[in-house]
């Protein structure tokens, strides 16, 4: 190589990044330029030079410390140098979110350093230039967010590859040819990265269970359960110990509780639920006002703390409601039976009961363990009939049982005054500032070996509404009577909104005509209600709830009370569902330790059990959610011949984004595959511009598309554009 080629080496500050790397790398080591020059792999004259010359300023300015003559340490707490967290886009390239930079830095693909979506890294960040954003590498992969991944596996003669459908997973999985297991080519395998050399381009995996073929039902389900880390189903030491408990009622319990047998009691559930885990006692007193209890399954009864039962509840920390199954956190034996406040059998419950007035103001309150019976058990669509009605006679076609049956003039009185009393609470629910959410849920009615055979939507009416109303007041009251005590608690709680989400949801329903008032807390909660309101029913209606939903803080678990915003309470927590959620267990065993005296617990164990439980629940609706996808996928591929009317979505610069209206489901519209013109994306106008046409396809147009692909494994739709509706 002639001494031309070896020359233009004069980039100061690119060799003043690589010695603060290197140095960072090795934080507790001293290198001398010879050192770093072998690190680089330099070893011209001129190079050393600049090395010893960028040496000479970085010590200077302070950004490293000459340890000894001629040797150099990066200096401690650098500022170039942070820990934080590593967010994948999908095209193989990252953003570094660090609390200490108000925009994310930018990871570019080579300075990935084998670090994976969400996985906790120390980052040297460099200079900021003007203008542009701030870039970063990698230097230490400080821990794994996750090491297991679902994927196809292909196998060649002496080693395969795993490859995943998630798009935030860059590299392929190497899998030795002894580690493979029982996999055959092209099965769905879950696999655990046991090690990434310095030098290799994948990860070193080995196989930990097959799942089956692609495509199968239960193999996507169990994938979707898998990828998550959810279990599908329990160790059968687990399943032994739940099946030896004691669950008959016993007169000596009983003695211990409080006696509400006698008093009319019965469920509102979904028409499909086998746990009823919360129920309504009701009574009108001789003052006027009503004694309302809600009862709620005494799981923590069954479930002692330090049992092999209590730990993996706790590790599950929530049941997972696929589309086609649950996966409960409790065996069946407690989930479905024992606990369960089925109709027409004594159970034990804890409870909170409040005296009400005409008014819906509570006057009184109790709370502590009770025994109930069950008169009723009723299906939300007859308590609604009930109450559109006024009538006790439920018709055949509303029935659960499908044969017309009779209601006691009893339960249907209690039935209308508790939807009074709790369209009240929900009225000055709104007048207080809280949202509105009653956002469309897409639901399938699925034949005998689980195929989906239509699409229905799931909306709340008044019987869920009174529901809704009952639980929060319970959920309220027992936060405020342990808040104001000022004892460690979990609470549910719900910060104010991001205004920087907020203004990007509105400069998107401003193409639609809708604005959001940002004036203060409440304005903004009232402008949100009355768009809910003003969009119902219409065909934005879904993008535009999920817009808001998105553009609102996530609720979670802590023992530090914030209030809940979404809710406008100042305390609340979740104490009405303990069969599906372990939060609600650990409400219910605190709540009974504060009535019998005991002195505040430890906070800071609580705090970590808050955050296990806050994490379960969002995979467990990641996992929800990517099987609803999935079942929409499913459903698509059996109507690949039909057109569709669907609404524009989003919009990328790679396609639009396209929502079916009369199911819901959305699927991409490539750009090479608008055939009415050549089209670009526009960021400013956040539409697709035609060059001859100069016309738009923006959110909120309505287009015919139909399937192009449904991929089952890769959960993704690909629609044709075939016109639009004009």
């Amino acid at each position: 190589m002639s001494k031309r080629l070896r020359k233009p080496i004069k980039k100061e500050k690119d060799f003043s990044d690589k010695i603060i790397k290197i140095l960072s790398q090795s934080a507790n080591k001293a290198f001398n330029y010879k050192q770093i020059g072998a690190k680089l792999e330099l070893d011209d004259t001129q190079s050393r030079n600049q090395i010893i010359k960028d040496l000479k300023i970085l010590a200077a300015s302070k950004k490293i410390i000459e340890s000894e003559p001629g040797k150099y340490l990066i200096k401690a707490a650098s500022k170039e140098y942070y820990e934080g967290t590593i967010d994948m886009t999908g095209r193989k390239s990252a953003y570094f979110i660090c609390p200490e930079f108000e925009e994310d830095v930018f990871i570019p693909t080579n300075n990935l350093n084998h670090a994976l979506d969400k996985d906790k890294v120390k980052v040297y960040v460099y200079n900021k230039r003007s203008g542009r954003r701030a870039e970063g590498e990698v230097i230490e992969v400080i821990e794994r967010y996750k090491t297991d991944f679902v994927g196809v596996i292909d196998i060649q003669k002496n080693f395969s590859f795993v490859s995943t459908a998630n798009p935030k997973m860059y590299t392929d999985i190497f899998i030795p040819k002894d580690k493979i297991g029982e996999a055959e080519q092209g099965d769905v395998v879950l696999v655990h990265i046991e090690d990434w050399p310095a030098r290799a381009d994948s990860p070193f995996g080995k196989v930990v269970k097959v799942l089956g073929k692609p495509g199968e039902h239960d193999t996507e389900i169990h994938a979707i359960l898998a990828e998550y880390g959810l279990p599908a189903e329990f160790p059968i030491e687990v399943e032994t110990f739940a099946q030896k408990i004691d669950t008959s009622i016993e007169a000596s319990e009983i003695a211990k509780r409080r006696d509400m047998r006698d008093t009319l009691t019965f469920t509102i559930d979904p028409k499909d639920a086998k746990d009823f885990d919360d129920a309504l006692s009701f009574k009108q007193l001789e003052n006027g006002n009503y004694e309302i209890g809600i009862h709620i399954a005494d799981v923590s009864y069954y479930l002692e703390e330090g049992t092999i039962l209590d730990d993996e509840a706790f590790q599950r920390a929530t049941s997972v409601y696929l589309v086609d199954r649950v996966v409960p956190m409790l065996p069946e034996v407690l989930s479905n039976f024992a606990c369960s406040l089925r109709p027409q059998e004594e159970k034990y419950t804890f409870s909170a009961i409040f005296e009400i007035t005409e008014t819906s103001k509570v006057v009184n309150q109790w709370f502590g363990r009770t025994v109930i019976f069950s008169d009723q058990r009723f299906a939300y669509e007859e308590a609604q009939y009930i109450i559109e009605t006024k009538d006790n006679t439920i018709p055949a076609e509303t029935s659960i049982t499908g044969s017309s049956y009779v209601v006691s003039d009893e339960i249907v009185a209690a039935t209308l005054k508790m939807d009074q009393l709790a369209k009240i609470f929900r009225r000055n629910r709104m007048n207080e500032g809280a949202i509105s959410f009653d956002k469309v849920e897409v639901k399938f009615n699925l034949d005998a070996e689980g195929e989906p055979e239509g699409v229905y939507f799931k909306i709340s009416k008044d019987a869920n509404h009174l529901i809704e109303e009952f639980m929060l007041l319970a959920n309220r009251k027992v936060a405020e009577y342990i808040g104001k005590q000022k004892k460690t608690f979990i609470y549910r709680i719900h910060d104010e909104p991001n205004e920087d989400k907020l203004i990007a949801m509105q400069n998107l329903i401003a193409k639609f005509g809708y604005k959001i008032d940002f004036r203060n807390k409440g304005d903004i909660s009232k402008s949100l209600n009355a768009l809910m309101e003003e969009v119902n029913g219409k065909k934005e209606q879904n993008l535009i709830d999920t817009l808001a939903i998105r553009s609102m803080s996530k609720a979670k678990y802590s023992t530090d009370n914030i209030g809940h915003y979404g809710l406008a309470f100042d305390y609340y927590s979740h104490f009405t569902s303990p069969i599906r959620r372990y939060p609600d267990v650990m409400v219910h065993r605190l709540l009974q330790y504060y009535l019998d005296g005991g002195k505040s617990v430890d906070e800071e164990l609580y705090e970590t059990k808050c955050l296990h439980s806050s994490t379960m629940e969002g995979l467990a609706t990641n996992a929800e959610r990517d099987s609803i996808k999935y079942m929409q996928v499913k459903y698509m591929q059996n109507h690949n011949d039909q057109e569709f009317l669907g609404v524009i979505s989003g919009v990328t610069e790679w396609g639009i984004y396209v929502e079916i209206i009369e199911n819901k489901c959305e699927g991409m519209v490539r750009i090479r595959d608008i055939k009415e013109d050549y089209y670009t994306f526009d960021e400013k106008q956040y539409a697709l511009v035609g060059a001859n046409s100069n016309r738009l396809l923006q959110l909120g147009d309505e287009i015919y598309v139909k399937v192009k692909n449904a991929d089952l494994v890769k959960k993704q739709l690909d629609f044709n554009f075939i016109k639009r509706n004009e």
